[in-house]
């Protein structure tokens, strides 16, 4: 274990570390660390204080790409950092690992991040990709280790000279609490089948190519359900509004589930979870839903396929491709109750083998041993 530190997380809302980091919180103050989350408070900021934790709050425009305000961030970010004098920053979300990486250097700081998604930005293909890969060289030079949630995106950065390759490591996504999404008993062979799609309602992730595929498989499978759980309006420029949802539901293509504090009943009701997405870091729903043995339905592109072993624990689509998408659906409507059980279960097992939480956590343990130790050194 490394000595007692002082850590800080930096991420654009507290609900991510909540949902998403909370055990390797857990863990890091079990082990005697002082932690301290640095995000724009929301309600989950009471429930990370009970856990042990500070909570600052960080002002940030999360969706916008305006350079003032970007500039504004990174000053914020190093007087945070200035007043804070953490010995380490672990850091999530592209915003706060660009600008927090910057503002770190400046001062002297460890700066650990963790690159959960690339953004539309880094894939635009114009003059956004260029800024945001200079940026990228920029910030992500010469730092500790810097953590990927999928082997594409490391090996993406790595060939375009972004990172070293000692510098990268993989993670798988951000681990899953197997006991918490324990395997749950299939549901009954007999009744319609029933699609969930769990995700932000951003055309990013696919709802449109959802949306036209259920539209397309009803008018042969009219018993077959597609449900949506997750939330409209979102802080995105690809968000979907709630008048348009509602528009689906009136045509009977969606049931619109809205948002719930807990997953877990949602997907053991269904038969398949989907997740068209255009790109992901680790799709964190997708993880769930294999921990819970449910087949899964995704798209052939980075972060998807690392959860998804087509065929195997379920199928993979075209991107951007309603067709391809129904026909995936269709497939899996083809098969026997035993061949979906079998899915199911095969997801679970490569959850089991590969996506432990614990994976992540002992990564985070070895990163900040491994600072502690050259700090020691160079002290001495």
């Amino acid at each position: 274990m490394a000595a007692r530190m002082n850590i800080l997380f930096s991420v654009n809302a507290a609900w991510n570390i909540w949902n998403f980091r909370r055990p390797l919180v857990e863990a890091l103050i079990a082990d005697g660390h002082k932690v301290t989350i640095l995000a724009p408070r929301d309600d989950s900021a009471p429930r990370l204080e009970a856990l042990g934790c500070a909570v600052r709050h960080l002002e940030m425009d999360v969706k916008g790409l305006n350079p003032l305000q970007d500039f504004k961030l990174l000053m914020r970010l190093r007087q945070h950092f200035r007043e804070l004098r953490p010995d380490a920053v672990l850091s999530f979300t592209i915003k706060n690992n660009i600008f927090g990486a910057i503002a770190a250097k400046s001062e002297k700081i460890a700066f650990i991040p963790n690159v959960t998604g690339l953004g539309t930005a880094f894939l635009s293909r114009g003059i956004l990709e260029m800024v945001a890969v200079t940026l990228y060289k920029r910030a992500f030079r010469n730092l500790p280790v810097i953590f990927f949630q999928n082997e594409d995106d490391r090996s993406l950065f790595v060939e375009r000279g972004l990172v070293a390759v000692d510098q990268a490591r993989c993670l798988p996504g951000s681990g899953i609490d197997l006991d918490r999404f324990a395997a749950a008993p299939y549901p009954l062979e007999h009744g319609a089948p029933v699609f969930l799609m769990i995700a932000r309602l951003l055309r990013d992730k696919g709802v449109l190519e959802y949306v036209d595929a259920a539209r397309r498989l009803k008018s042969v499978h009219s018993q077959a359900r597609f449900q949506i759980l997750g939330a409209t309006d979102a802080e995105n420029r690809t968000a979907i509004d709630r008048a348009t949802v509602e528009g689906w539901e009136r045509e009977g293509v969606i049931e619109y589930l809205g948002t719930v504090e807990d997953v877990r009943p949602m997907i053991e009701k269904a038969h398949c979870v989907v997740l068209p997405s255009y790109r992901e870091g680790a799709p964190r729903t997708l993880i769930e839903a294999a921990a819970m043995a449910r087949p899964l339905i995704s798209t052939d592109v980075p972060g998807c396929r690392a959860v998804v072993d087509d065929g195997i624990t379920g199928f993979l689509c075209e991107v951007r491709s309603a067709e391809s998408l129904a026909a995936a659906c269709e497939s899996f409507i083809a098969l026997s109750h035993e061949a979906r059980v079998a899915l199911g279960c095969a997801g679970r097992q490569k959850m089991e083998n590969e996506f432990a939480q614990s994976i992540v956590v002992d990564a985070y343990r070895r990163a900040l041993q491994d600072l502690a130790r050259k700090t020691t050194d160079v002290a001495a």
